[in-house]
């Protein structure tokens, strides 16, 4: 197949900073629409914890031009969707209709990035949504166990520190004025990626955009916002959080793994797929789950981010089993981090990785969420072509030195939700 790539891929940016990249796909007659906006909880009070989240909640219930019913039948009369959602640093678009219907997803999109309406009796249901929500996640102990990890490793001020979706202290206070200030400070066009992915010419679906995108512009929307270097944690920590009642223990343990952008994040993912992903998740899954019957499940994840985010080794377990989980899981953060991984264990996620990359590719939606996630971590316009001599470059060097780089099985922060 051919890969999307500097020679296919349209790449405009806007006088007012939009980034738009198109790619022209006839295999169907649809078109995919991937994006982000500069704006998401790491741009709140931490006292307005969640105000980020809700307002992008509440950006599809209605606006300036279109009640609520109106916005959804538009969607529902051409089969099209249209979706956005909050995170720390971008709040998130996607949306999809068949081609000759993109002039009405882009108008609709428009409208409700910057025209909302946050009208009160959909505010005051969402809010409700949101601490009901809140509430069953506060007697859930994967997440609790997740949130006292994150709390522990990230500080006071650090936008991870808090949660997207707020505390239930915080949502109550929410009003929509605060989400129309929020949403009249914070949302601008400085910052956007729009991807286009479909049965359209790109020459068009540019000036689609252009059309309802080009004169936006927000004098008060702020500098894109810097987090500072990620703390270095000393020694090792941890977390407990009781529940009372339940069955289950759930454990998070790793410490602050690369940025996204980081160029060491490729050898990141091949020695995190080794230790917690790889046929039935790695070392971790065949120490604690497989033989020692320790776990409901065990895996590790690095998810890279526009901050750096954790490298997290992660498990379900029985309360009586915590302790010896915990050790069997630093057991294998240590073997990472001063063993080099074999030849075949390389030459394995070197294939996998390079063999799954043509199968995100398989649809419009991957293709545009890929390209999305090229501009925004800025990976260039030819990282799908190069991808591969990328990853066969890695040796087993390079996957000790970036294990030794972000964990240390010493200074390892814990977070353990228990009965």
């Amino acid at each position: 197949m051919t890969l999307p790539s500097s020679k296919n891929i349209t790449r405009v940016v806007l006088d007012n900073g939009i980034v738009v990249l198109v790619y022209e796909n006839f295999a169907a007659q649809s078109v995919v629409l991937s994006g982000s906006l500069r704006v998401g909880s790491a741009y709140e009070m931490p006292a307005q914890n969640g105000l980020a989240s809700l307002t992008s909640a509440a950006l599809m219930r209605g606006t300036k031009r279109r009640d609520f019913t109106a916005i959804h039948s538009a969607l529902e009369d051409v089969g099209a969707d249209l979706g956005v959602s909050g995170g720390w640093y971008r709040t998130n678009t996607s949306g999809k209709a068949l081609a000759e219907d993109l002039p009405m997803l882009i108008d609709l999109l428009a409208d409700v990035v910057r025209e909302p309406a946050f009208p009160e009796s959909h505010i005051d249901r969402l809010r409700g949504e949101t601490l009901t929500s809140l509430k069953i996640r506060s007697q859930d102990t994967r997440y609790r166990a997740g949130r006292a990890f994150y709390d522990t490793l990230y500080p006071p001020g650090h936008p991870y520190h808090y949660p997207t979706r707020g505390t239930l202290e915080t949502v109550e206070t929410l009003s929509a004025a605060d989400l129309a200030a929020f949403h009249r400070t914070a949302y601008g066009a400085n910052g956007m990626i729009l991807v286009i992915v479909g049965a359209v010419n790109a020459a068009d679906a540019v000036e689609i955009v252009r059309a309802r995108f080009g004169d936006w512009r927000n004098p008060e929307q702020p500098p894109e916002v810097t987090t500072a270097d990620a703390p270095t944690i000393s020694a090792g920590l941890r977390s407990v959080v009781n529940l009372p009642g339940k069955t289950q223990a759930d454990i998070v343990l790793g410490g602050v793994g690369p940025t996204r952008r980081s160029a060491d994040f490729p050898a990141a993912q091949l020695a995190n797929s080794v230790l917690g992903q790889f046929g039935m998740m790695g070392r971790v899954g065949k120490s604690v789950r497989e033989e020692g019957g320790l776990a409901y499940y065990a895996y590790s994840q690095v998810d890279g981010g526009v901050a750096a985010l954790p490298w997290q080794v992660i498990a379900g377990v029985n309360p009586a089993n915590v302790e010896l989980a915990i050790g069997k899981m630093t057991d294998e953060v240590r073997r990472l981090t001063e063993e080099p991984i074999s030849e075949d264990d390389l030459a394995d996620n070197q294939a996998y990785f390079t063999g799954h990359l043509p199968l995100q590719m398989e649809t419009n939606e991957g293709i545009a969420d890929t390209l999305h996630n090229m501009e925004l971590h800025g990976r260039g316009l030819d990282y799908l072509v190069n991808y591969r001599d990328m990853m066969y470059s890695l040796t087993r060097e390079d996957v000790l030195n970036v294990a030794r780089r972000y964990l240390d099985a010493d200074k390892l922060v814990v977070g353990i939700a228990t009965p």
